[in-house]
């Protein structure tokens, strides 16, 4: 379950950076920065389930 929790922190850190990296760039596309942060959002999602259910074992 950590393994996955520290994955699932990767995959965040990963995605934010790809949004950052989208948002310097002048001809970016909208909905490409919407997907990202719909993405970020739902790993974040499962990073909080990940921690409760650490927490409640």
């Amino acid at each position: 379950m950590l393994l996955l929790l520290a994955v699932d922190m990767l995959a965040v850190v990963g995605v934010m950076m790809a949004g950052v990296l989208g948002l310097t760039n002048p001809g970016r596309n909208p909905r490409t920065s919407n997907r990202l942060m719909r993405w970020r959002v739902g790993l974040q999602a499962v990073a909080v389930l990940l921690v409760v259910a650490l927490m409640v074992t």
